[in-house]
């Protein structure tokens, strides 16, 4: 015999529609793809659980297949996968793996991403180019996305290509605590807040408003037509004697920040340390940034770093805390926003 449900009658006073609530509870579980299992399973340990068990397939033709070992019929399911390389192998998983979890019936599924793949090619720089962000958006909704959170997007506008809500998280509540930390009394008097190019100065303002720092800007030029090249024009502000922080929210090859390390320093820089969400680090990310110009990077784990692309002034932070309060806010119906005072 089945469960009979609760009855409940119409109430005006306290706005209440008359209905019928089932005795099933919501239950939230976390999956994972291949892309960084280190994080999912230590954003799963900080909620108190334990990972979907899943089977992963690659045949010898390249296809992938994945598949849920155990029920997730009616649950809220929050699928990680971030995207290290190789990134476009990762994102075919993912939308697999999305597709299995709506044809497995999970009520709601969240792709957690921490880092949003193509989300530098959020424009049109020049004619005839795709908005690569705007199609992975697109695909994520096609193949069962009911919502997205991910950390530090290159450009605030990716929120409004998914059509559904997207939570979007900042990691600079984990790197400021790690510099207010370590950085001593003497380095936070002559501290001031480097903004590497003119599309970050308004994240970087925000730093500088957290320190009680001042604030500089490098002008940087880039050649369209040539990748990862970049050229420093000038900075404004003043920087001589100073302990600089430079903030951005990736490192790729590292060309752009050794450019702004090597001109901070050449206009008299006391110490250089950078910043970054995202560690990217494609070759030869690695070599450049152990310049004499770079005296620490510090990052957070939202992509994996293999050892071998590690070296001795890295500090990498943990960001599963981050994830999975925000996770546990929105499974609970809560404020996300509020982590953030109101900035995300």
């Amino acid at each position: 015999m089945g469960r009979k449900n609760k009855t409940v009658d119409l109430d005006r006073e306290h706005d209440i529609a008359p209905g019928l609530v089932a005795k099933t509870k919501k239950r939230l579980v976390v999956a994972s793809g291949r892309s960084h299992p280190e994080l999912a399973s230590q954003v799963a340990k900080a909620l108190g659980t334990e990972l979907v068990p899943t089977e992963y397939r690659t045949f010898a033709s390249g296809e992938i297949l994945t598949r849920f070992e155990v029920s997730i019929r009616g649950c809220d399911v929050f699928l990680i996968q971030s995207f290290g390389q190789p990134v476009n192998e990762w994102m075919m998983e993912l939308l697999i793996m999305l597709d299995a979890a709506k044809r497995a019936s999970a009520k709601r599924i969240t792709v957690v991403a921490p880092y949003f793949p193509y989300s530098r090619q959020d424009k049109k720089g020049r004619g005839r180019e795709p908005i690569s962000a705007r199609l992975v958006a697109d695909l994520l909704k096609t193949a069962g996305a009911d919502r997205v959170m991910s950390v530090d997007l290159h450009a605030a506008q990716i929120q409004g290509f998914f059509d559904g809500p997207v939570d979007h998280l900042f990691a600079k509540p984990v790197l400021l605590e790690y510099f207010r930390s370590t950085l001593s009394a003497d380095d936070r008097a002559k501290l001031t807040v480097v903004s590497p190019d003119t599309g970050r100065v308004r994240v970087a303002d925000t730093w500088s408003d957290s320190l009680d720092a001042p604030l500089a800007i490098i002008h940087k030029r880039r050649d369209p037509n040539v990748a990862n090249q970049v050229t420093v024009n000038e900075i404004v502000g003043r920087v001589e004697g100073r302990v600089c922080l430079l903030v951005d929210d990736m490192i790729d090859t590292g060309g752009t920040i050794v450019k702004a390390a090597e001109a901070l320093k050449a206009n008299g820089a006391e110490r250089v340390i950078v910043a970054a969400t995202h560690p990217v680090f494609s070759d030869p990310a690695s070599e450049r940034l152990q310049s004499d110009s770079i005296d620490e990077v510090v990052v957070t784990d939202t992509i994996p770093v293999p050892l071998d692309k590690r070296f001795p002034s890295l500090t990498i932070l943990p960001i599963a805390p981050l994830l999975a309060r925000a996770i546990k806010e929105v499974f609970e119906d809560g404020s996300v926003t509020r982590m953030f005072d109101g900035a995300a």
